[in-house]
């Protein structure tokens, strides 16, 4: 493996999304990360299809799309934490690593003699990262959790979507596990923050990371915008609550989003819609102006936008750098110029289907580049490879 994190060993005890965001993060910047997962099941994910990638016969098999997505670059080790034999196995794989990460309901490994105490007792350098719903503390640490509903606890539903008096109204959620992505992005910046402490202090770390909190961290302006104005914020569809004009617009045959974000940009769009005069008006000359007259503008916009076709107003709005783009479905995503070029889509050999493909960081390293040579593993496929390498007998 290569990469910035090469020298450092992942025990990833973690399952489902936001744990194994985290570990695959850490994997693509070159830890050794093993997965343990259990005999015969492994990783509730592994189930959750279809779609399961084809076999090389065009049979699906038991990779389904969803673990494929959050376990590059890991070995998945097969052991059994229910047994005794199974949890002499993973402490003795601890000796061995620089993290662990688990997302177990608060309690629950110290149980099994795993806890963050029981391992730092016999290592202390251990930087141990546990991602629960509701942290460590508090009256719900002992409560499960899952995505939807810390969307929907955590406030962000409440601002996502149409209004309810407008067509398709009511509470959304967003179209990806934002809250289980974005807590793996916080679990590993906990853990490199933590290695970076060790590297000068020789002393490892407890990372305690919870959903909910995450979600309310990145209210973000959302959140702010209440605590200094006093006024809930609601759900305004694709209009943006502070900059406008930003919203979803439609053209002769399509839509357009514009992203409008400073005046000069504002003139320049004006310009385009041969409507100049616009930027001068008072309703309209500074951001503040437009938000509070926003039903205004949007009619204007709109019915200049319906006037031609989508591909005329992108060539013109980019040839004055007016930030705009189409809506692209996923497939026409990949098919993007720019996405082609960056190389975000790679396929991987695998085992069971000859290739498969892996939509890989968006992290590009000058001097310690990322590589992706491991796809995510079938289940155990490296339990005599990892216990061998370690020195550890039986299971």
């Amino acid at each position: 493996m290569t990469g910035p994190l090469s020298h450092i060993r992942v025990l990833d005890l973690s399952r489902i999304m936001a744990g194994p965001w985290s570990g695959q993060i850490l994997a693509d910047l070159g830890a050794d990360v093993i997965k343990i997962e259990r005999p015969g099941a492994g990783d509730d994910t592994r189930s959750w299809g279809p779609p399961f990638l084809p076999a090389s016969d065009g049979a699906p098999s038991k990779e389904s799309g969803y673990f494929l997505a959050v376990n590059r670059g890991k070995r998945s080790v097969a052991v059994d934490l229910a047994t005794p034999e199974g949890q002499e196995t993973v402490r003795a794989i601890a000796l061995h690593c620089d993290v662990v990460l688990e997302n177990f309901k608060a309690g629950t490994l110290a149980r099994y003699g795993l806890g963050y105490e029981d391992l730092k007792a016999v290592k202390p350098d251990l930087v141990y990262c546990s991602i629960t719903g509701f942290g460590q503390d508090g009256p719900k640490a002992g409560h499960a959790a899952y995505d939807f509903m810390i969307q929907a606890m955590g406030g962000l539903m409440s601002v996502t979507g149409e209004r309810d008096d407008a067509p398709g109204g009511g509470p959304q959620k967003v179209g990806v596990p934002i809250v289980d992505i974005m807590t793996g992005m916080y679990a590993t910046i906990g853990v490199l923050s933590a290695l970076a402490r060790r590297a000068e202090t020789g002393e490892g770390e407890y990372v305690d990371i919870a959903m909910l909190d995450v979600q309310v961290a990145f209210l973000a302006n959302q959140a702010m915008n209440y605590l200094v104005s006093g006024n809930a914020p609601g759900r305004s569809g694709n209009r943006h609550p502070n900059i406008q004009p930003q919203d979803v617009f439609r053209c002769r045959d399509g839509h357009l989003v514009l992203a409008v974000g400073n005046d000069g940009q504002f003139r320049k769009l004006c310009e385009v819609i041969a409507r100049a005069e616009l930027a001068d008006d008072e309703r309209f000359a500074t951001n503040a102006q437009r938000v509070r007259n926003l039903p205004e503008l949007l009619a204007i916009i709109r019915e200049a936008l319906l006037a031609d076709d989508l591909a005329v107003w992108l060539a013109r709005l980019e040839a004055v750098a007016v930030p705009c783009g189409p809506i692209n479905t996923i497939p026409m995503v990949f098919d993007d110029e720019q996405v082609k070029h960056r190389a975000m889509l790679r396929h991987l050999p695998h085992p069971v289907s000859g290739t498969v493909p892996q939509v890989v960081s968006p992290i590009r390293l000058r001097n310690a580049p990322l590589a992706f040579d491991r796809a995510p593993p079938t289940l155990g496929q490296h339990t005599d490879e990892v216990l061998r390498e370690l020195g550890i007998v039986g299971l």
